[in-house]
């Protein structure tokens, strides 16, 4: 039986160079495992985010908007402000949907779109 999601990951040619210290260090996402060439953020309790090097990954994202991942915070306007202030760059400011979801959307330095979220009420 398939459960859902358990793990989301974005690939590069060499982690080490821009992924890892911006997620780490400038996102604030905390480690669970790493190992050369692999790095998983979370608590291993939920569906983690990874990034990974891959040999067919070269350069900066050629097609950013094919795929997001949403990264949960409590408070999308405030985290949206903390990486604004380091100099991340947003496409999309905090946006609070009809149905209570608050979204942003930002780049990676390697141009991949990610999004942080919020929910006003639980899903399910």
């Amino acid at each position: 039986m398939i459960r859902g999601v358990q793990m989301a990951s974005v690939w590069s040619d060499d982690l080490t160079k821009k992924l890892l210290p911006f997620y780490r260090d400038v996102v604030g996402l905390s480690v669970a495992i790493e190992s050369p060439g692999f790095v998983v953020f979370g608590t291993m309790r939920e569906p983690v985010f990874a990034i990974g090097t891959h040999s067919d990954v070269h350069g900066s994202s050629m097609d950013p908007s094919r795929h997001m991942i949403a990264l949960g915070t409590d408070d999308c306007v405030a985290e949206t402000e903390r990486l604004m202030a380091t100099g991340v760059e947003f496409v999309e400011e905090p946006n609070k949907t009809s149905n209570g979801i608050t979204v942003s959307t930002f780049r990676d330095p390697e141009g991949n779109l990610m999004q942080l979220i919020q929910f006003d009420h639980p899903l399910g």
